[in-house]
């Protein structure tokens, strides 16, 4: 995006939103310890499903799968398929097994589970890698919409954007973003499918469901240009596309922000019915998504534009290009550009909050003070929130890739680690400690191995991609768990019963 110039109108937008979130938050914030990611309030079903979608819908959602679609055409469907399948496993696997167990943080769950404290600490600073890794997606999103809002360089705009992540938090409060995350989601879905109905009336193609009325496009893309935007695996494979779809399921059912969102509500079909709403918000995302990739390349081919593949911060900005290109008023660009922003903002504060409330909660507390009291453990969440936020924003300076594929490096990393011992913790009573500490070791190793050894081991990336590496790493995970597992002592009888009584014969709530 070019710089030097502050869009004023669109910044204007982006403050007002900025400031009812802020005042909403005041109007709720709380001090207590169980705000800090330690337990919380009930909200209703769809208050939950909303929430849900609204931690879920990540730059990477808003921004980032626009601009795969635009970049990859169908190859793109990896991303919605594994996303909204990974909801699908926690629906029928996990998510009310998890509301039975009762505990409030994935180490929490996995401490309880496996009877150990090593097994707790090691999920907890998984935990904090994946909240680092998938930040550093989302502050990407953000710094790009600054730039562009304030017509700064990248570096700068990442600093702006890490001091207004921050304030916002500090400012509104925990509880402020809990509840603010519902306030956010309709803010989110209206910013997107408002300039998307626009945009297609505008065409003259069906705009009442843009969703479905987008295939048109697809068809003058082909017929005009000579796009084929619909060939599946069109300069890639299948293996490629299987991989990436696997991974970002599995991450989805091992990311500890979404899982503690099972931990709060009280009841078991609360927690099943919560995951229904939050994949149909959700997925009224991810049905518009495409059509923004397919309308920004029509818009481009019909100006005579050169499609240039190698721009990442262009496609990561193709929203925004999109309803430039159409035409649209520029108050239409400043509400997409305030979607954007909520967005990464919600979800950065979901994760920045899992990841200090694992430090405080079941590192510091237990390694390095065990006499800690809540007002204690609110004051090391608090502290450790701003040294992730800096963690994150000067691993950001640094352009790693696309907003979509830096976020599915953490979907690798949970798939690889939390998922693995979440769902054998749950549906095979014999799983242990050893086991869980084994294949949690071995899944950071899988994740990290193709970034850190791909070079000297050119097999490595091949079997196991950077961003798809939970399709063959999961189940090898599974498999190094079981088998350790067998060759170790069998967890207590007490864990044991609780599994039988509590957990699976437990009556529907």
């Amino acid at each position: 995006m070019t710089t030097g110039t502050v869009q004023l109108l669109p910044l204007a937008i982006v403050a007002g939103l900025f400031a009812l979130f802020i005042i909403s938050g005041l109007r709720t914030s709380k001090n207590q310890a169980t705000e800090y990611g330690f337990s919380g309030g009930y909200s209703g079903r769809i208050g939950i499903g909303a929430s849900i979608a609204s931690n879920w819908m990540s730059a990477a959602s808003f921004m980032g799968l626009a601009g795969m679609f635009y970049l990859k055409g169908y190859f793109a469907m990896a991303f919605v398929v594994g996303w909204t399948g990974g909801y699908v496993l926690l629906l029928v696997l996990m998510a009310t097994q998890i509301r039975r167990f009762g505990k409030f943080t994935a180490p929490d769950f996995v401490g309880f589970r496996y009877e150990s404290e090593t097994a707790r600490t090691l999920a907890a600073l998984i935990s904090i890698g994946i909240a680092i890794i998938y930040s550093v997606a989302q502050f990407r999103g953000i710094a790009l919409l600054v730039s562009w809002l304030f017509g700064i360089d990248y570096i700068p705009a990442v600093l702006v954007g890490a001091s207004l992540v921050v304030s916002f938090v500090v400012v509104s409060g925990t509880l402020g973003v809990a509840r603010n995350q519902k306030l956010q989601y309709f803010v989110l879905i209206t910013a997107f499918i408002l300039p998307l109905m626009l945009l297609t009336r505008k065409l003259g193609y069906f705009w009442i469901l843009p969703q479905f009325g987008y295939g048109t496009a697809i068809s003058d893309l082909q017929q005009q240009f000579g796009f084929s935007w619909s060939d599946p695996f069109l300069g890639t494979s299948l293996f490629q596309w299987l991989a990436l779809c696997f991974t970002l399921m599995f991450g989805t059912a091992g990311l500890p922000h979404v899982l503690s969102r099972f931990y709060m509500v009280p009841g078991i079909r609360d927690a099943r019915w919560g995951v229904v709403w939050g994949l149909f918000f959700i997925a009224l995302i991810y049905w518009s998504a495409p059509v923004y990739g397919v309308l920004a390349r029509l818009f481009e081919a019909r100006a005579g534009l050169q499609f240039n593949a190698g721009v990442a911060d262009a496609a990561d900005m193709v929203v925004l290009s999109a309803a430039g290109l159409g035409g649209l008023p520029l108050w239409t660009i400043g509400l997409l550009a305030a979607g954007g922003i909520s967005a990464a903002f919600s979800t950065t504060a979901g994760l920045l909050m899992t990841g200090s409330a694992s430090f405080s909660y079941d590192i510091y507390p237990r390694l390095i003070r065990p006499d800690a009291s809540e007002a204690d453990k609110v004051f090391a969440a608090k502290g450790f929130f701003l040294v992730l936020a800096a963690i994150v924003m000067v691993l950001t300076l640094k352009p790693w890739g696309m907003i979509a594929e830096i976020a599915a490096f953490a979907f690798a990393l949970a798939g690889n680690t939390i998922f693995p011992a979440f769902l054998l913790g749950i549906w095979w009573s014999r799983a242990n400690a050893a086991g869980a500490i084994s294949g949690m070791l071995l899944g950071v190793l899988i994740t990290f191995a193709p970034v850190l050894a791909g070079d000297v081991l050119p097999w490595l990336p091949k079997l196991f991609p950077v961003t798809s590496s939970a399709f063959i790493g999961a189940p090898l995970v599974m498999f190094v768990m079981i088998a350790v597992s067998l060759m170790t002592a069998p967890p207590s009888q007490s864990i044991r019963r609780f599994l039988s009584a509590e957990v699976h014969d437990c009556p529907e709530e």
